[in-house]
């Protein structure tokens, strides 16, 4: 089935807790305002995308402390959530949406996938995403990611 991404937001890190260690028998990330995909994992994959958006350079992207900051696990990583950066949230909210189509061009040209992507499926995730980022904004959240293997 392979590994799925919930991007979602949630109003602080414990409460982006709770989408992934969930008291009850919903699955994970409901109740959230949440993009489900494939094959675009938040640490790794998306740096060339956040690099774009926000113009700075990646090492600054890479040292800011919440990108990639673990924020719950279930089990022994059977489900882990992880946050995005505020900036990143920031940028790709004010971001125009129709120059998203160029950040993938140049997200599928970086060379860091395994398989070379889709640079229109980049721009369908990248609009969906600035519309979550959006909508976060909006309501004072953050972003995050959950992660299923």
């Amino acid at each position: 089935m392979g590994v799925l991404f919930g991007y979602y937001a949630a109003a602080d890190d414990e409460d982006a807790g709770r989408a992934v260690a969930r008291a009850d028998v919903e699955p994970i990330g409901s109740g959230y305002d949440e993009l489900v995909v494939k094959g675009v994992d938040p640490v790794v994959d998306l740096l060339p995308a956040e690099v774009l958006v926000t113009g700075l350079p990646a090492e600054e992207v890479k040292a800011d402390s919440r990108r990639g900051h673990l924020v719950a696990m279930v089990a022994d990583g059977e489900v882990v959530s992880v946050a995005l950066t505020d900036t990143f949230r920031d940028r790709l909210a004010a971001f125009e949406r129709e120059l998203l189509e160029d950040v993938a061009q140049g997200w599928a040209a970086s060379g860091d996938f395994s398989t070379p992507p889709d640079p229109e499926e980049l721009a369908d995730f990248l609009r969906r995403l600035a519309e979550l980022a959006d909508r976060a904004v909006g309501r004072g959240h953050r972003l995050y990611c959950w992660i299923c293997p």
